[in-house]
């Protein structure tokens, strides 16, 4: 395996992409923008390649200012960006912008996610000779498109994320363990592996914690996340990873859903294992769990640039319903989810949603999370997800090849 700590700082050539990136999609989601004003400190990072408390200025034309609360001696070792100021307050960005050269414009595209409506309201209130337009979906947009720089982290992500979840983990979990302690073998292994820990969601309000540890009916118990399989979760507080007092008992699903991140990219990838040999298997769950391997395969064919991101929806949902998987499809009852894959990079939950209503065009560059999964009554949730890079000739899994269940008869 490769040594991804060398790459600590992001090269200038990289953050130069991401400003022209940004600078493509502005005029077209608001035209009237003179440049971009970000505050959250991934968008931060994005920009300027330093995980920092203030905001950055990013005009249409010219060097971007990184205004700094915390810490300004971290950015300046961090980030290649030439204007790094320290400041104080919303009033002082105006007049140090000038100073560096470039002027906050008249009307800003403003990162609207990235402020609470309290920190929303001083700043329009301190800045309020501005007019501010949203422009998340420029970020959104931009951070879907991955560098050649990204897609090699992602695709190292990925290959070591496989390898933890079907080589390494089936050697270690037996049945009669709880999902707890199987979440804790899985920690350990993912840290053995260079999982950095701390993995992000862009929702406002979302977290994530691991992944999601379902053995049997946990795979269908109501979950309060934006997301297909079911769990119990540690604590209602705390409803990540798995409980305490659900066994993994002999001839019943293990439905692992969880994600990976090395240098702040992360890729998604569930895995299902089954308590015993191959023919204690039903073969409802088997079919079920190869018609979700069916979607997959579809839908990766055509992550191709050009095919339009809602279209795959559309073909999937017909496919489940010519195929009589509609049912249990995403989901049973409240659990059931209104799409299929999302995209993934520095937050799992990324832009675009394979979803309907999401009638851009898909290009090369992209990565997406595709996650067929299909819910049995009384006995879990079968199905895949894996990580898909956008290719000329359709979507390359970077998270392994293999999407079968593994049988694990101790």
């Amino acid at each position: 395996m490769s040594d991804l700590n060398s790459n600590i700082v992001v090269p200038r050539s990289e953050l130069e992409a991401r400003w022209a990136k940004c600078r493509r999609f502005l005029p077209e989601i608001a035209p009237q923008a003179g440049g971009m004003l970000c505050f959250s400190r991934l968008q931060i990072y994005y920009l300027s390649g330093s995980f920092v408390n203030g905001a950055v200025w990013l005009p249409l034309d010219g060097e971007p200012v990184l205004f700094v609360r915390k810490s300004f001696d971290r950015a300046r070792i961090e980030s290649s960006i030439k204007n790094i100021v320290p400041f104080k307050s919303f009033k002082d960005l105006a007049p140090l912008a000038k100073e560096a050269g470039v002027p906050l414009t008249e009307v800003m595209g403003a990162e609207t996610a990235g402020l609470t409506w309290q920190l929303g309201e001083m700043l329009t209130s301190r800045m309020s000779e501005f007019k501010f337009v949203p422009g998340d979906k420029v970020l959104a947009l931009a951070r879907a498109l991955k560098s050649e720089w990204e897609l090699e982290i992602m695709r190292e992500t990925g290959e070591r994320h496989n390898s933890a979840l079907v080589d390494v983990l089936p050697e270690i979990i037996e049945p009669g363990m709880t999902e707890l302690e199987i979440s804790k073998y899985i920690w350990n292994v993912f840290f053995e592996y260079g999982h950095e820990g701390h993995m992000r969601m862009q929702s406002f309000g979302a977290e994530i914690f691991l992944g999601h540890v379902s053995a049997g009916d946990s795979g269908i118990y109501p979950s309060s996340f934006d997301g297909p399989l079911g769990l119990r979760g540690v604590h209602p507080v705390s409803p990540f990873m798995g409980s305490g007092a659900k066994i993994w008992d002999k001839h019943s699903l293990l439905s692992v859903d969880a994600g990976f991140v090395m240098e702040g990219y992360h890729t998604d990838k569930t895995q299902v294992y089954w308590a015993g040999p191959k023919n204690s298997i039903p073969s409802s769950v088997l079919d079920a769990q190869l018609f979700c391997q069916d979607i997959q395969a579809l839908a990766a064919e055509n992550l191709k640039p050009g095919t339009i991101v809602s279209d795959i929806y559309s073909m999937v949902l017909a496919e489940a319903e010519k195929r009589g998987f509609s049912e249990g499809f995403m989901g049973l009852g409240d659990n059931k989810v209104p799409f299929l894959g999302h995209g993934i990079g520095l937050t799992v939950d990324g832009f675009p949603p394979i979803a309907k209503g999401f009638d851009l065009p898909i290009e090369e560059g992209m990565v997406f999370a595709l996650e067929p999964k299909h819910g049995i009554p009384g006995v879990g949730m079968v199905g895949v997800e894996n990580t898909f890079e956008v290719t000329k000739d359709g979507g390359k899994c970077i998270t392994g090849n293999n999407f079968d269940i593994i049988f694990i008869d101790k």
